[in-house]
């Protein structure tokens, strides 16, 4: 019933427990959505059909609350989120170069995904850190004054 995955997770049960506790009920569009991504790292297309017909709601709903939330993706996502901020002190002091040096290195443009779905490339417009500028966050950790000497090195870190 559920979307294919490339692991060995029992991926079809769950999905069917999880619309199985939420029959019928569109006060749990959010919590099966969560479930879902959790599930897949992503909402594939097809299982949102598939919790629509659970939970009795109409599709157009369910694509509202997808793109209306920034937790939620419509397309997979890499183990590893990397951010990189390109607020106005990190863009002064160079993210772009870190920008065009992330991108050559994991051979994506940003907002996207690699091929072995690694690593995940989003541009972020601040992330607080404006005195250790340019900052970089791969799965939150921080890395400070980003350079695209370091990218790397950093990138190695999530082999």
């Amino acid at each position: 019933m559920g979307a294919e995955c490339k692991c060995n997770c029992n991926q079809e049960g769950k999905l069917d427990a999880l619309f199985a506790q939420y029959k019928g009920n569109p006060n749990g569009l959010i919590v099966v959505m969560a479930g879902i991504q959790e599930i897949h790292g992503y909402l594939p297309k097809d299982t949102l059909v598939q919790a629509a017909e659970a939970l009795g709601v109409p599709l157009s709903d369910v694509y509202g609350v997808a793109t209306f939330y920034a937790a939620f993706s419509l397309r997979p996502r890499g183990r590893h989120s990397v951010n990189l901020c390109l607020g106005t002190a990190c863009y002064v002091k160079g993210a772009p170069e870190v920008q065009v040096m992330l991108e050559k290195e994991m051979g994506i443009k940003a907002g996207n995904t690699t091929e072995d779905r690694r690593f995940s490339l989003d541009l972020v417009r601040c992330l607080g850190a404006c005195g250790i500028a340019p900052v970089m966050t791969v799965n939150g950790e921080v890395f400070p004054r980003m350079t695209a000497e370091k990218v790397s090195e950093v990138l190695a870190k999530y082999e």
